[in-house]
Formats: C-alpha cells, sequence, structure tokens
C-alpha cells in the first residue's frame, strides 16, 4: 500500500473531524471514502461525455421506454463493476 501525505488548514481539518462522525473512525478512512467517490464521480462524467458524443446519432427512432430500459442497464452494469450494494 502506497502511503500518501497532505496537509489541510486549521479550517478544513475541523470540517473532517465533524463530518466523518459517527460514521469513520479515523481521518484516513474518511479520506479514503472521499477519494473513491471523486474517482467514481469522474468516471461517470467520463461515460456521461462519451455518450453525449452519440446522443441525435441514431438512424431510428426511440421511444422514451426504450431509453429509460438503456439507462436502467448501463446504470446496473456500472453497479455490478463497482461492487456497489443498494438496500
Amino acid at each position: 500500500m502506497e502511503s500518501i501525505t497532505i496537509k489541510v488548514n486549521d479550517e478544513m481539518a475541523s470540517e473532517i473531524d465533524k463530518a466523518m462522525k459517527p460514521n469513520y473512525s479515523t481521518k484516513t478512512e474518511f479520506i479514503r471514502e472521499a477519494l473513491r467517490d471523486k474517482l467514481k464521480q469522474i468516471e461517470g462524467d467520463k461515460f456521461l461525455m462519451a455518450l453525449k458524443k452519440f446522443q441525435g446519432a441514431a438512424k431510428v427512432h426511440v421511444s422514451d421506454e426504450m431509453l429509460e430500459e438503456t439507462r436502467e442497464k448501463v446504470m446496473n452494469e456500472l453497479i455490478k463493476k463497482r461492487g456497489i450494494k443498494l438496500d
């Protein structure tokens, strides 16, 4: 495992302390989760940008129902790929 050191100002350190309670026992755990969330967001943004390239490119009419089914299928694949568990 690689070690990364960061410095934050006192105000941000205080905000981290407040935000991490009661769900996280350490700042390290909190920051790791924040980084995971950010990486997932970046991946999702890249996916949406790639998807936008195809917007309007279909040669056939696609119904709203078909679009919704496709969105759900893609989202389920992303959830499975990321190992996200939904309640």
